[in-house]
């Protein structure tokens, strides 16, 4: 069989296959070949095995020779607000001195100084701020991403954030994951009045964020639109939450939620309950919350940059997410406050030290756990037939390499629906 390309060779190709999010003992398997090739045409997979089984059956139009090298699936990033304008440095130095995220947010900073900026903004000023950070989690091996709106806080703006997401997908070889995130925050308009502008963001905003979606070219390519919500002391309460994420199921939109960062109001329980493809934070999460996701199809996703990037030393109890059961995924949730950071593999780094992750455990948090948790699960997110060819060579033989060192990039090569990019 004639195929475009050949990767052989690979001192280990680690394919983390799975036929559904990995849990319990499963995190801790990667399913490794040694002397592995992987054969790809038309940008995908078609033989995964070893060199010497796989170079009897195909004849490539290209060769690439990863000895001493690792083969890796490209990394998910289920959980980012890299559209933005502007930049928090001010507030860093705040908290380097002692003040708290919330006691900025309180004090309007946070999101809200970035809604402030976010609002002059075009979809192509958008899309030209964020495309440099794109860059830069391309270089650093991640190759699918989930993008939230949410810092725009009106009609108009959260539209000009998902055309900006819209655009980028068209043009950067990143493939974006869309989510609406009008309830992000509460914007100063309605400060004396959440219920109103939580009435707005269901009555105004849903219609016009799904006729966009239904006419956009995201749709067209199969990915999903999700509807978020931050469940938060300063944000929206159980109730609200709950309103804004059943009208977007009402319209079809999958939903998401921001739960438990800094207080647990039930958001984890919520979740469940409306079958949540994710619940990310879970810092603070109870026991008994914990057991409740680990019985569900919900994802966990941990995001430690953020606790790293806030000087907390507190992080969520992922270690006992997978002992419960629980399918855990890891993100960056690259943003211009909590957390500035491009690198999945400095979020695996953190997870091992901090949260107590194997290696293997926190590969398949950054993979297929996390393509799972955008609803791109049988797409990307492994070493598969039939799987986009989204895939990485690592310079070094050992794929625990990733999170033993920290502070470079050993992602020699990217390759993208078979395109070295």
């Amino acid at each position: 069989m004639e195929i475009d390309l050949m990767i052989e060779h690979a001192a280990q190709l680690v394919t983390c296959a799975s036929d559904g999010p990995k849990r319990g003992a499963a995190m801790g398997t990667v399913a490794i070949i040694h002397d592995g090739a992987v054969a790809v045409h038309k940008g995908q997979i078609v033989a995964v095995g070893r060199t010497d089984e796989l170079g009897k059956k195909v004849q490539p139009r290209r060769r690439i020779n990863a000895q001493r090298k690792v083969v890796l699936p490209g990394f998910v990033d289920p959980h980012t607000h890299v559209v933005y304008v502007g930049d928090r440095v001010d507030e860093f130095e705040l908290r380097v001195r002692g003040a708290s995220y919330t006691e900025i947010m309180a004090a309007g900073g946070g999101i809200l100084s970035t809604m402030r900026a976010t609002r002059q903004a075009t979809p192509e000023q958008l899309a030209a701020e964020a495309r440099p950070r794109l860059d830069t989690m391309l270089r650093l091996g991640t190759t699918t991403v989930e993008v939230k709106s949410g810092y725009g806080l009106t009609t108009d703006s959260e539209l000009a954030m998902l055309q900006a997401i819209e655009l980028l997908d068209q043009t950067h070889p990143l493939d974006l994951i869309p989510t609406f995130l009008g309830a992000h925050a509460i914007p100063p308009e309605y400060s004396n009045d959440s219920d109103g502008y939580v009435a707005l963001v269901i009555e105004e905003m849903l219609p016009c964020v799904c006729d966009w979606y239904a006419a956009s070219p995201l749709a067209a390519k199969g990915r999903p639109l999700f509807n978020d919500v931050f469940c938060e002391q300063h944000a929206f309460d159980l109730a609200q939450s709950r309103r804004v994420l059943e009208a977007g199921q009402a319209r079809g939109l999958p939903a998401k939620i921001h739960a438990d960062e800094f207080t647990s109001l039930g958001g984890v329980e919520l979740a469940v309950e409306l079958g949540a493809a994710s619940a990310d934070h879970l810092d603070v999460t109870p026991a008994h919350e914990r057991e409740r996701i680990a019985q569900s199809d919900t994802v966990g996703v941990v995001l430690p940059t953020v606790n790293f990037n806030l000087g907390s030393h507190h992080f969520a109890d992922a270690r006992a997410l997978i002992d419960a059961g629980a399918a855990l995924a890891l993100s960056t949730d690259i943003n211009p406050g909590s957390s500035p950071c491009p690198s999945m593999p400095l979020v695996m780094a953190i997870a091992c030290r901090y949260q107590r992750l194997l290696p293997a455990e926190a590969l398949n948090a950054a993979t297929i756990n996390a393509a799972y948790a955008i609803g791109m699960g049988k797409t990307v997110g492994s070493i598969e037939v039939g799987k986009q060819a989204d895939l990485l060579l690592i310079d070094v033989p050992d794929y625990r390499h990733l999170a033993y060192q920290f502070g470079g990039n050993l992602v020699q090569t990217v390759i993208k629906q078979g395109q070295i990019v």
